[in-house]
């Protein structure tokens, strides 16, 4: 008898712990989705437009806004930048963090990145619904310094005129902006 509620117990207890996580992953991806973005990710094959229209220089500071598995965190911290991503959704900051460990100059931050100060950003790349983008204006308008580029991935930022577009047939437009 005991055996059996021991038994019981421990898959009520299993069952719980399965139905904890559940809800941590997806509430994390509802929260995200909610607050700026759902995660999915920047094509692979834009990755070197990503890099061309960035120039990033050895040194400078990356900032991605919603940074999913962290891509383009570990794509600008290989072209020499201190690359920094945000994210709030647990799995892909997961993947991310793992994965950061191996990239010299690449750091993953589970923080809301509306919560931090970007002033000292020499690039920010911005993959945002266009319903968030503005509130994302306004954030990168007021702390961002003169020169500092914002890049946005298939939504332009309503109100601001692209230094440059790249587009390239059949792929989402990549947007480089100059403050």
């Amino acid at each position: 008898m005991i055996r059996h509620w021991s038994l019981g117990f421990s898959i009520f207890i299993l069952m719980y712990i399965f139905y904890l996580l559940l809800f941590l992953f997806l509430g994390t991806f509802a929260y995200a989705g909610i607050l700026a973005a759902p995660w999915f990710p920047t094509w692979s094959r834009d990755m070197q437009r990503f890099l061309k229209l960035a120039d990033i220089r050895p040194g400078q500071k990356f900032y991605d806004l919603g940074c999913g598995d962290g891509k383009l965190v570990f794509a600008a911290a290989g072209a020499g930048a201190e690359a920094v991503g945000f994210e709030i959704a647990l799995l892909p900051y997961l993947l991310a963090v793992t994965r950061s460990f191996y990239i010299k100059n690449a750091r993953i931050k589970f923080k809301n990145f509306w919560n931090e100060n970007l002033a000292d950003a020499d690039i920010v790349y911005v993959f945002l619904t266009p319903k968030a983008n503005p509130r994302a204006k306004a954030k990168l308008k007021h702390e961002l310094r003169k020169g500092t580029k914002v890049i946005a991935y298939t939504f332009l930022i309503d109100g601001w005129t692209p230094t440059r577009v790249d587009r390239e047939n059949g792929r989402p437009p990549i947007y480089l902006y100059t403050m």
